[in-house]
Formats: C-alpha cells, structure tokens, sequence
C-alpha cells in the first residue's frame, strides 16, 4: 500500500471534508485497510484568487515536505491550486490530478455540456480539460461568477446556512448543463445533489486514491 501526501488547507474547512470522504471511499474492515496519510494543512498559503503574492513555491515546499516524510503519492485538496501541479511534481514523485478525474467523472455520466463552479484560474483548468475531451464547458455568467465568488468566501469564513446554500444552487441551475462539477472544494459543503449529475472533485478524488495507493 501506498503512502499518500495531502497538500491541504486551502480551505480547512474543505480539506477535513476530503479527509473525511478519503476514509469513507476505504474499503476497510480493521484499521489496517485504510490508507497511511500525510498531511500538510497550510491555510498560510496565498490565496490562489487575488494575485498579491505566488502560491507556486509555498505548494512546492509543502509536497517536498511530505516527500521527505515518506510519499509516494501526492494530492491536492484544492481545484484552484491545480494552477501549481508543475510545482508540487517538481518533488519528484507522481500527483493523482483532481482536475483530469472530476472531467473523467462528467464524460463517464453522459454529459455533453458540464457546467463548473470555480474560481477564475479552476475555470480555465476545467474548460481546457474538458476541450479536450471533445465536451463543451459552460462557466456562470459575468453576474453568476461574481454571486459565485462572493459565496465562496462566506463559506472560507465559516457561514454554511440555507442562504449560501440556496444561492449557490441558483448559479448552479442557471448553468443549464447535462452535469455539474463542484470545481470548488467548499461547494460540497452547501450542495450534496442538484437536478443534474453532480459531481464531487473532492468525492473523485478521494476514491481514485484509493484506487491508486491499495494494491
């Protein structure tokens, strides 16, 4: 078995939910079966949206870290921070992509049209991504992004009640698409189903580590 690095704290809140989903994706009947993990919670990392100073080599130093320790696998607990995948493989050792597996997850579904609520920079990761698997992708309007945006850091501030809920869902529906990525970690914390397939980038991810770290 595999041991697998977290690069996380982008945000906790979303990290402890990963966390949580890896250990629910274990087949496991004794302690043993789960996977060892470690992990980096770092919420000092800079904020991947505003610009003011570059993630990139904090992320490398955390995947460097946690190489030393042991790793043999790394994954990230953030859509955006995916931006820096160059720079956390630069220590060396291969990166399970949540990006590749939420898109993986939307084709296998059937969908054609795969709406993503993402920061600006996941956009962009998801809608190359998808390009090139032949599927259309369909981001929020310039209205919708900024209603995104604004729920998103209510929910890193703590607040997960019925009105973030209700209004991520509204940016989620005007999408229109045949399926939705959550291309957020802190999206799942308000949203668990949509009137579409709904898939979990944080939920994927869980379960292809798994795959990837048991033998």
């Amino acid at each position: 078995m595999k041991t697998l690095g977290v690069l996380g704290g982008m945000g906790p809140a979303a990290t402890l939910d990963f966390l949580a989903k890896l250990q629910a994706a274990t087949p496991a009947v004794r302690d043993q079966d789960h996977l060892r993990v470690l992990i980096d919670i770092n919420p000092q990392v800079p904020d991947r949206n505003t610009g003011e100073a570059d993630p990139g080599p904090v992320l490398a130093d955390m995947a460097r870290g946690l190489v030393a320790q042991g790793a043999q696998l790394l994954a990230i607990a953030c859509n955006t921070a995916h931006a820096f995948a160059d720079k956390v493989r630069s220590a060396g050792v291969p990166l399970i992509d949540m990006i590749e597996v939420a898109c993986e997850a939307a084709r296998d579904a059937g969908a054609r049209r795969v709406g993503v609520l993402g920061t600006p920079l996941a956009l962009s990761l998801y809608t190359e991504r998808l390009r090139a698997m032949g599927l259309e992708a369909v981001a929020p309007d310039a209205d919708g992004q900024a209603r995104f945006m604004t729920l998103l850091y209510r929910i890193k501030a703590g607040d997960l009640g019925p009105e973030v809920s209700k209004g991520m869902r509204t940016v989620a529906d005007a999408l229109g698409a045949d399926a939705v990525i959550a291309g957020c970690t802190e999206v799942p914390l308000v949203i668990e189903t949509l009137d579409v397939p709904f898939i979990d980038a944080g939920l994927e991810l869980a379960k292809r580590c798994v795959e990837v770290c048991r033998p």
